[in-house]
C-alpha cells in the first residue's frame, strides 16, 4: 500500500477508541440482558466485532501489527431465535453445490435412463440428454436429490458446499405461494437449526488429522523397535533351569 493511501495515526487512535466504546456497550448489555437470547447482546457483539474488524485493518495498514484477537464476522451466526415456541409448520431449506467432473459419465447415465423410459413408451423419443444441461434433467427428474447426493460420484458430479436450515411458521404456506422466489422470504430469526457443510472444514479437519496420523506413526514405530529388541533380548537368554 503507498503511503498516500495508508490511514493517519489520529484514524487509528479513533478507531481504538470504538473499540473501548463498543466493549463497554457491549458488557453493558450483557450485564442488563433479559435472557440468553437478549437482542441487545446480539446486536452490541456485532457493533463491537464491526469496531474490532476496521481497528485491526488500520493498525495493519498504518503500523503493519495485527490484533491477538480472531473477528467473526456477523453472518458468521444466527441472530436469536424469535419464533413461535411450538411451531404448527416447519420449511426445509437446502442447497447442495455439485461440480460436473465426468461430463461423458453425466451424459452416458442420463442416455440410460431416457432409453429405459423409451423403451416403456414403445419406441424412440426426442434425446433430451445430448447435452449436459439436458442430462441434469433428466438425472435429476429421474431421482431424488438425497439418492444424487449418495450416488453422485455415479453421476460424474462431484460435491461442493452444502447447507440445510430448518425454519419455524405459525402456519403452512399456502400451496404455490413460494415457488417463483423459495429462499427470499427467510427470517433468520426464525431458524430452528442449520448444518453446513463445506471443504474449508474438511481441510482444518484433515490438517489436525495429519498432524495426529504423524505423532501416532512415530509412536507406532518406537513401539515396534522396542518389541524387536525385546525378542532379540529373549533370544539371547538362556534357559531357566528348574533344579538350580
Amino acid at each position: 500500500m503507498s503511503d498516500a493511501a495508508q490511514p493517519t495515526a489520529a484514524e487509528v487512535r479513533a478507531a481504538a477508541e470504538a473499540v473501548k466504546t463498543a466493549l463497554d456497550r457491549h458488557l453493558a448489555a450483557v450485564e442488563a440482558r433479559s435472557g440468553e437470547d437478549d437482542p441487545a447482546v446480539y446486536e452490541a457483539f456485532n457493533e463491537l466485532a464491526a469496531a474490532a474488524e476496521v481497528y485491526d485493518e488500520l493498525l495493519y495498514d498504518r503500523y503493519d501489527e495485527v490484533t491477538p484477537f480472531e473477528i467473526p464476522g456477523a453472518d458468521d451466526s444466527l441472530p436469536p431465535y424469535a419464533g413461535p415456541e411450538e411451531p404448527n409448520a416447519i420449511s426445509v431449506l437446502i442447497r447442495r453445490d455439485y461440480a460436473v467432473a465426468e461430463p461423458q459419465r453425466l451424459l452416458a447415465q442420463a442416455q440410460r435412463v431416457e432409453a429405459v423410459e423409451y423403451e416403456d413408451d414403445g419406441g424412440a423419443g426426442e434425446d433430451a440428454a445430448g447435452t449436459v444441461h439436458g442430462a441434469l434433467g433428466v438425472l435429476f427428474g429421474e431421482f431424488e436429490p438425497d439418492e444424487i447426493a449418495s450416488r453422485h460420484k455415479e453421476f460424474g458430479l462431484e460435491e461442493g458446499d452444502s447447507t440445510l436450515w430448518v425454519t419455524a411458521a405459525d402456519e403452512p404456506a399456502e400451496p404455490g405461494e413460494w415457488l417463483e422466489a423459495p429462499f427470499e422470504q427467510v427470517d433468520p430469526q426464525r431458524v430452528v437449526c442449520r448444518f453446513d457443510v463445506s471443504a474449508v472444514f474438511d481441510e482444518d479437519v484433515s490438517d489436525d488429522i495429519e498432524e495426529e496420523d504423524d505423532l501416532e506413526f512415530d509412536g507406532d514405530e518406537d513401539e515396534d523397535q522396542d518389541e524387536d529388541q525385546d525378542e532379540d533380548q529373549d533370544e539371547d537368554l538362556e534357559p531357566i533351569d528348574a533344579e538350580r
